[in-house]
């Protein structure tokens, strides 16, 4: 696209600047509130116009843009101050698991089923021995 653009930019400017050459004659230029008059070449006056309408686009683009461009730092503010927040939750979920891990090697084992089907019939055992 940028190719296309470059490729019809150089397309215009040469119109132009063909245009504005064979136009070779002078022209005079009233300004009005200052009742100043300018006598140029109409090659010259076209080129001059042509650069200052780009200029004058750009800078109203630029302008036009300008809340977006706020925006958009605005939400790169907010982006690096929950990037930061999330890296803080991270390390702190990190130290929690680790103090899950240690709580859980500190826990007495739990006996099986195994053994504590064992244990059930030893209790009943006992029972019925104490019984008599």
């Amino acid at each position: 696209m940028g190719f296309l653009k470059m490729l019809l930019g150089l397309f215009l400017i040469a119109v132009i600047a063909v245009f504005a050459f064979v136009n070779n004659d002078l022209a005079t230029f009233n300004l009005w509130p200052f009742y100043l008059e300018i006598t140029v070449s109409l090659s010259v006056a076209i080129v001059f116009f042509i650069a200052f309408g780009f200029v004058w686009g750009k800078l109203f683009t630029w302008m036009s843009y300008a809340p977006i461009r706020k925006a958009l730092r605005q939400q790169k503010k907010q982006y690096k101050k929950l990037n930061k927040e999330q890296q803080k939750l991270v390390k702190e979920m990190e130290g929690l698991h680790s103090n899950i891990e240690t709580l859980k090697e500190q826990q007495p084992k739990k006996p099986g089923l195994m053994s504590r089907i064992k244990g059930f019939f030893q209790r009943k055992a006992a029972q019925k021995e104490n019984k008599e």
